[in-house]
């Protein structure tokens, strides 16, 4: 991943400089300041500027390695939208992709989010997913959230679900917020909190 370094008196005038010079937008690259230097009569900082192009070529050479190394052929399609960047995967083997209850590919996501938060001293949200399959969960938890918020209304009994991670059950608290007959708690400690 190629990082380029440019200083001036100010971020501002850092970043400019850096934004002509590569003739990218601001949007296009991350920005970090590596050195602040300020005295009475002087002051300088010093910038890191990475090309998110740049961290979508590493993203893919880290997948296609790693995938390599498992003997699954994949194919890639990624997309950018503001600070986020939307991985797919498309494979003959998407079982060994995603693995039971999808920990494969959220220890993949896990894996790849520190690689390039390691890289670029920045956070950028990754998200990562084989042929759909968040989706369809997403979509099976929000089904499950409403049958069983129905039930609970009809029946005035309270029901706990199965346990679930911190991302299932902010999507079954966000899909039943507006509900007025039914409420919604996590109890538990992890890695069995449930709703």
């Amino acid at each position: 991943m190629k990082k380029y370094y440019y200083d001036a008196k100010t971020l501002e005038e850092a970043t400019k400089k850096a934004l002509e010079e590569l003739n990218l937008n601001e949007e296009d690259v991350i920005v970090n300041i590596i050195e602040e230097k300020s005295s009475l009569l002087k002051k300088n900082i010093k910038i890191e500027v990475i090309s998110i192009n740049d961290v979508i070529s590493y993203i893919k050479d880290v997948i296609n390695s790693i995938m390599s190394y498992m003997n699954i052929d994949v194919n890639l399609e990624i997309r950018r939208r503001d600070n986020s960047i939307s991985i797919k995967l498309f494979s003959d083997n998407n079982a060994i992709l995603i693995g039971k209850n999808g920990r494969t590919i959220a220890a993949l996501q896990l894996l790849i989010r520190q690689m390039v938060t390691n890289q670029t001293n920045s956070h950028i949200s990754i998200i990562l997913d084989v042929e759909n399959y968040k989706e369809k969960k997403m979509k099976n938890i929000e089904y499950l959230a409403k049958k069983v918020a129905k039930e609970v209304s009809k029946t005035k009994v309270e029901v706990k679900l199965d346990s679930m991670n911190s991302y299932e059950r902010r999507i079954v608290h966000s899909v039943l917020t507006d509900n007025k007959y039914v409420y919604t708690e996590s109890v538990g400690e992890e890695p069995n909190r449930a709703v």
